[in-house]
């Protein structure tokens, strides 16, 4: 007989977040708006992904992510010389953030309590991540590279949470659009 070992820290914090009835106030308090904004309709298929047959959040996610790692390496690795390079990356990211956070939340009208109490959290702390690049953009903005790649710096940790929960969401709760096809798929 063999036993189911512990769960990791991480793994018992997310089941605990997933579990925190205090979020289902700001979860119902926010619905109404995102679901009539991004959930019903045309809009609501297209920000899922319908037409394409798989949800678009996670490929917008990656542009906006990448741009930022992108940015940080050229701050480790390019110096000064890269500091226009970078600042440009961290403004396309930011560009990128209204469609992506848009996919997000169409996804997120259609998903179940638990999911609503993890991606409230994810959607906070995806807020803090862009909070911390915008002021990264404005210092580099100002010649201030070096307090603009440390501000990056924080926006990098705290993203890197709000993609752990966003990850969690798709692949352990399967929070994502996708055709039904997919579905019907056989495993190989």
């Amino acid at each position: 007989m063999s036993s189911m070992p512990r769960p990791s820290p991480f793994v018992r914090w997310t089941l605990r977040l997933e579990e925190s009835s205090g979020l289902d106030g700001p979860v119902r308090a926010i619905e109404p708006s995102i679901r009539s904004t991004f959930g019903t309709g045309a809009r609501a298929s297209v920000l899922r992904g319908e037409w394409l047959g798989h949800a678009l959040h996670p490929i917008l996610t990656d542009l906006v992510l990448g741009t930022w790692t992108s940015a940080g390496i050229l701050d480790v690795l390019g110096g000064r010389e890269a500091s226009g390079a970078a600042q440009r990356l961290v403004g396309v990211g930011l560009l990128a953030v209204g469609p992506t956070a848009w996919t997000g939340w169409a996804e997120w009208s259609a998903s179940g309590p638990r999911e609503k109490r993890v991606g409230l959290v994810h959607a906070g702390v995806n807020a803090v991540a862009i909070a911390a690049y915008a002021g990264s953009w404005v210092a580099r903005r100002q010649g201030r590279h070096a307090a603009g790649a440390r501000v990056a710096l924080v926006g990098a940790a705290v993203s890197g949470v709000g993609g752990y929960l966003g990850g969690h969401l798709v692949s352990a709760r399967k929070v994502s659009s996708r055709h039904p096809a997919f579905d019907d798929t056989p495993a190989a």
